[in-house]
């Protein structure tokens, strides 16, 4: 894409942006845009009253006048004793000493292998550039590319500042929020076995063959959510009085003789396997049968119009 033209990293409809600001990459200033890269798609339920069945309000409610607040009205507070507090309004949150306020201060870069991702990474945001930063916008995915490196940077928003990982996605920038180190927690206390456990060769043979079977490209399209689907599938039936299928609890297996799991695994796999890629075969042959039949219709068409 070239450097004079916006940077097209957002498809379809794309909701207002939610925080403005410019990265910091030296003395460079790249003006930018954040927007949510994800959404939920998890389903609600509203709060109703048991007789009537209509929604419960949830009031923000005085406790010394004894009235309702309006939402407008209410004050943020920091509790600093027993029933006192220090009021803070949007202007002091404006007025923090932080460039992070206004700024994605990049204050590294790292091989991306670096971080844990299991434990560190949050929330991902697309960043897209003003028109003025395009061209150091551009610049700065080049040198993330060439380098092979994500930039690690702090970032001030929703009343807290983020360390932050900045990353190639696409043919833009993404942006994912990092927890801190103090917010991870220490899993030493669990009881987890050590290296060195009594694993027989055999068993652990044929735990890698399981591993082999069961391996894949990650296509993030072959899953779906069935928790949502079977949920809306419950709603649907009860607005239509229909009964509910329900399925029977599994019960859980006991595990008594290791190997004889492993390989009745194994063979699970290998046969899911082969039912896949007939399944495959079978609508690849099918394809292209369909797609002569509407030749096969339009050639008696042909004919009739020429006669």
């Amino acid at each position: 894409m070239p450097v004079g033209e916006p940077a097209h990293i957002l498809d379809g409809t794309m909701p207002r942006s939610m925080w403005r600001g410019a990265i910091s990459f030296g003395m460079v200033a790249i003006p930018v845009r954040l927007y949510l890269a994800t959404e939920s798609k998890s389903v609600s339920f509203r709060l109703l009253c048991p007789n009537d069945l209509q929604p419960i309000r949830n009031r923000r409610w005085c406790t010394v006048e004894d009235k309702e607040i309006g939402w407008n009205d209410v004050v943020r507070g920091y509790e600093v004793g027993k029933g006192e507090y220090v009021v803070i309004d949007d202007s002091d949150l404006e007025a923090l000493p932080l460039n992070t306020t206004h700024t994605i201060d990049i204050v590294e870069f790292c091989p991306d292998e670096e971080i844990e991702a299991g434990v560190y990474l949050k929330s991902a945001y697309f960043l897209e550039p003003e028109k003025v930063g395009v061209k150091p916008y551009a610049l700065l995915r080049a040198a993330l590319r060439e380098t092979g490196k994500v930039a690690i940077g702090k970032i001030a928003f929703r009343d807290r500042e983020h360390l932050c990982r900045l990353a190639l996605h696409q043919n833009g920038l993404l942006l994912n929020t990092l927890n801190w180190p103090d917010e991870i927690r220490d899993a030493g206390e669990l009881e987890i076995p050590q290296d060195g456990a009594d694993i027989h060769q055999r068993e652990l043979d044929m735990a890698v063959m399981l591993v082999e079977n069961l391996s894949a490209h990650f296509d993030p399209q072959r899953h779906h959510d069935e928790y949502r689907e079977a949920l809306l599938a419950v709603v649907e039936a009860k607005l239509e009085n229909r009964p509910i299928e329900r399925l029977a609890a599994p019960e859980p297996s006991k595990v008594t003789d290791l190997m004889a799991a492993l390989k009745a695994s194994v063979e699970a796999a290998q046969a899911g396997r082969k039912a896949s890629a007939t399944a495959a075969r079978t609508e690849k042959t099918r394809k292209p049968a369909a797609d002569e039949a509407p030749a096969a219709d339009e050639e008696p068409a042909r004919r009739r119009r020429a006669s």
